[in-house]
């Protein structure tokens, strides 16, 4: 199911930062996106302390101001997060609990998403607005008993409208799929139709150095058996790449065995470091390292008949699926607005992006002290820009290796060519994207200067943020820019309160 916006919304964006009217060289911003290619990637805003602080709501307005963005939306992504794991993988940059709080937390915390769930129906009459995809994730979601995740559907189909067309997806582990098919059946009668595993890698030195629990290669196997035999036909299997302590015999090996175990989709993903306990690593690794790695596992792909778009990181076997979630596929293409229920979860309206307690201290207190007192449990949310909220669609855009121009113009009211002139003709001049149809797709050369090209598009705050990090410049985070501009900000609110 696809997502549209509806011409009628009106997009109430923020003022323009200072730092977001500036325009840098396309040049310099390639060459400090490749040479801060740890942090250049899909996980955007970037030193957001710095480059977004400009737009971040108070906390004495943030509760009045959070269901705002969320008027005129009647279809939106819906995201569960599940905070809990085995093990916490040196790896990992979400929020998930201490394994040792599990015990004590796991019954409780489901109680909380259903009382966050009705905090969001009041606040934004749910019930009215029809799920375009809804994932469960973690964390891992499968973790805990399946009639928790029962739990879970039944409150998504009670708040929102999920039409029966939309897939939902959940992930597992392959100790937990191989160990108890039983959980695997109670997904598929609960109406859950996709399921990802996470494989990562089969070097057991590898595992071990990133913390994660060690399986064999006959659970892997074990697990996909009881996959099919639950009567899954979209199964992922998710494969990391881009480590320090990787080499390419490594990738080989494991792509070879994920191969076989013939998944309908396989995801590669770039190990990204920041927020991660492993994060002092980023520098042990260069960049035609990573791309090495990467060659040699599309490479694999194609011959074993798994196709996708360039820069595209998940691979489909099944012509015409592009292999990801609902969920993911409406964010990615459409840049639909997703609402995150959950410890950490993320949120994205047109005009406002905002993060769950959790997502900073991965610590359950304040999540449930929020949720208990009858408060929407935020952390932190911003009132976007346009030039803002561009540079997130963008970013998660090249999930998919490339923009959708129609979607791009439907949301911000403007071609491409006209929002970001500098960074589109630098990008065919230099052929590191082209036109493939609807879409601004990365060519061969454009994978190859990924990181780079990413920053092209950030927005010129984030741009700014990568430069100085480049020139070994102290970043600062931005202050009084709202007192500054406090006349037009008022006078803005209050076109809105009149509108």
């Amino acid at each position: 199911m696809f997502y549209t916006i509806k011409k009628e919304h009106p997009m109430h964006w923020n003022l323009t930062s200072p730092a977001d009217s500036r325009r840098h060289d396309p040049a310099d911003v390639l060459a400090a996106g490749m040479e801060q290619h740890a942090i250049a990637n899909t996980a955007y805003p970037i030193g957001h302390l710095t480059t977004m602080r400009p737009y971040r709501v108070t906390r004495r307005e943030a509760q009045s101001f959070a269901p705002q963005p969320w008027e005129g939306i009647d279809r939106l992504g819906l995201y569960v997060h599940i905070p809990f794991c085995e093990t916490r993988c040196g790896f990992c940059e979400y929020a998930v609990i201490d394994p040792k709080q599990n015990a004590a937390e796991k019954d409780d915390y489901f109680d909380l998403l259903e009382r966050e769930f009705a905090l969001w129906d009041r606040a934004i009459d749910s019930r009215g607005k029809t799920l375009t995809g809804f994932d469960i994730g973690g964390g891992t979601p499968s973790l805990p008993a399946a009639r928790q995740i029962g739990r879970v559907m039944e409150a998504a189909a009670r708040h929102f409208h999920l039409p029966s067309d939309v897939t939902v997806s959940i992930e597992t582990t392959p100790k937990i799929a191989a160990s108890d098919p039983g959980k695997l059946a109670a997904y598929q009668r609960m109406g859950i139709r996709r399921i990802s595993m996470g494989v990562q890698t089969v070097s057991p030195c590898l595992l071990e150095a990133i913390g994660r629990t060690a399986t064999t290669l006959e659970w892997n196997r074990q697990a996909v058996e009881n996959i099919r035999a639950a009567d899954y036909a979209n199964f992922n299997v998710d494969v990391m790449y881009g480590f320090a302590r990787q080499n390419v015999d490594s990738v080989e090996a494991t792509l070879r065995h994920v191969i076989d175990l013939a998944p309908e989709h396989i995801t590669l993903y770039q190990m990204r470091y920041k927020g991660t306990r492993i994060a002092h690593q980023a520098g042990g690794i260069t960049w035609a390292q990573i791309g090495e790695q990467a060659q040699l596992a599309k490479q694999m792909l194609a011959e074993a008949g798994y196709w996708a778009a360039p820069g595209k990181n998940t691979f489909s076997r099944i012509p015409g699926d592009l292999g990801t979630s609902d969920y993911l596929t409406n964010r990615v293409v459409n840049g639909a607005p997703y609402l995150g229920i959950g410890l950490g979860s993320q949120s994205l309206s047109h005009t406002s992006l905002s993060y769950n307690t959790g997502a900073a201290d991965k610590d359950m207190r304040l999540y449930r002290r929020y949720v208990e007192s009858g408060k929407l449990p935020i952390q932190d949310i911003y009132h976007l820009s346009r030039e803002a909220a561009m540079g997130k669609f963008i970013a998660v855009a090249f999930y998919f290796g490339g923009i959708h121009l129609p979607s791009f113009q439907e949301k911000f009211g403007c071609a491409l060519e006209a929002a970001l002139p500098d960074a589109l003709a630098f990008v065919l001049e230099k052929g590191l994207m082209e036109y493939r149809g609807e879409t601004l797709q990365l060519t061969a050369v454009g994978v190859e200067a990924k990181p780079g090209v990413h920053a092209l598009f950030y927005a010129p705050a984030v741009q700014e943020h990568l430069l100085k990090l480049c020139r070994g410049e102290r970043v600062r985070p931005r202050s009084g820019w709202r007192k500054q501009w406090q006349a037009e900000w008022q006078e803005i609110q209050m076109d809105k309160v009149k509108g």
